[in-house]
């Protein structure tokens, strides 16, 4: 069962004007360390963290008002095969997120899905 759905898009160009007019405060206020580091390792910085920015919004938007979640609640990895995925930290949170995410030259996008996780699974 489906309980919540969310999707965001934003260009690239924002956070790259952010991260030059804010820096490590504006990272470290909206991303763990696990991310920044991700994100740093790649050509295409502003990117990956633009896309992880809108994947973040897009659980934000899904999970909606309960539990209130902060920008570091939520954790974006990619799982062994390299397919994203989003936790939510600090929380009793025990229903699966779905990430799908993409980019461009100029835009990142990111939707998420919230289903009841299945006890029996």
């Amino acid at each position: 069962m489906i309980l919540g759905t969310g999707i965001d898009v934003i260009e690239i160009e924002r956070i790259a004007k952010a991260i030059e007019r804010w820096g490590d405060h504006f990272l470290h206020h909206v991303f763990l360390d696990n991310e920044i580091t991700y994100a740093r390792r790649h050509k295409s910085a502003a990117a990956h963290f633009a896309v992880r920015f809108a994947a973040k919004e897009a659980v934000f938007k899904a999970v909606g008002t309960n539990p209130q979640l902060s920008w570091k609640d939520i954790r974006i990895t990619n799982d062994e095969h390299g397919r994203p995925r989003a936790d939510i930290l600090n929380h009793d949170f025990q229903d699966t997120i779905y990430l799908s995410l993409s980019h461009s030259k100029y835009y990142a996008v990111a939707s998420a899905i919230i289903t009841k996780t299945d006890p029996a699974a």
